[in-house]
């Protein structure tokens, strides 16, 4: 069985973070580890704390990893702050390890800002030349490139800039777009790829971007080139969202994931 490991932050609410990573490996086929960089306490509606863990403790919970069960593929989500993301890099770069997916987690679907200013810098200097592909979206992006994005020809400059930047492949979402889901691949060799879809009207996106980021993460560990990984993992996240199930006021597309597992593996293994 393949494995993967995700390095992020815990979310208590269980819809976003390590909870959605470790699902979303679960239920593409892939034997799912984490490595824990803080302690969270969120819901669907903010983020009212924070609590780091230290950047020898993260090293260990990395060690112990790759000491026993060497991960296939190793997605990146929420790092606060600029040692916590050194101490990755380190790790990452010891160990050799390949099929790097980051996830520039900077701000909570809720609007909460989860990362430092010096902890972006460091982002972009020292995890992105070590990605297979990174997965910001359209407000990540324009943090990371510098540049306004209102429109596709502003999601390819933008993409285009970061990829050329930093180096890596860049898989800009569009699902911040009020009229489409639009995601853009430019790898880090030119090649560009428009995936298309559309917009689902589902109040419960809390998550969507840790989901879709494992399972690209999944589907690399798996075997699958990047174009083939995202289009799977985008046709996952949308069955997810539009299953349309609700536990409460707002869960995750995770919680929704369990629903539509069979139907997605029947199909995606076709």
């Amino acid at each position: 069985m393949k494995t993967a490991l995700s390095i992020a932050g815990s979310d208590c609410s269980g819809g976003a973070g390590i909870q959605a990573d470790l699902k979303t490996m679960t239920l593409n086929g892939v034997f799912a580890m984490s490595a824990i960089t803080a302690l969270t306490a969120q819901n669907t509606t903010g983020v009212s704390g924070i609590l780091e863990v230290s950047p020898a403790f993260l090293a260990q919970q990395i060690d112990a990893v790759f000491t026993d069960i060497r991960p296939d593929a190793v997605k990146i989500g929420m790092v606060s702050s600029a040692p916590l993301i050194a101490t990755i890099a380190e790790r990452l770069r010891f160990y050799q390890a390949r099929h790097i997916v980051v996830d520039p987690v900077m701000v909570a679907t809720s609007g909460s800002r989860l990362m430092e200013t010096d902890a972006v810098r460091s982002l972009r200097e020292q995890l992105f030349p070590l990605a297979e592909v990174i997965t910001p979206n359209r407000q990540e992006a324009e943090v990371l490139s510098g540049r306004p994005i209102h429109s596709r020809e502003e999601m390819l400059a933008a993409a285009r800039a970061i990829a050329f930047d930093c180096d890596c492949s860049v898989l800009l979402k569009g699902g911040h777009s009020d009229t489409d889901a639009d995601d853009l691949l430019v790898e880090a060799d030119g090649t560009e790829t428009w995936f298309a879809g559309r917009r689902i009207a589902n109040p419960n996106t809390h998550g969507t971007g840790c989901t879709l980021s494992s399972a690209i993460a999944s589907n690399l560990a798996k075997g699958y080139d990047l174009q083939t990984a995202v289009k799977r993992s985008k046709q996952y996240i949308s069955g997810a969202l539009a299953a349309m199930l609700d536990l409460g006021k707002g869960s995750g597309p995770m919680d929704h994931g369990f629903a539509i597992r069979n139907e997605y593996v029947k199909e995606s293994e076709k």
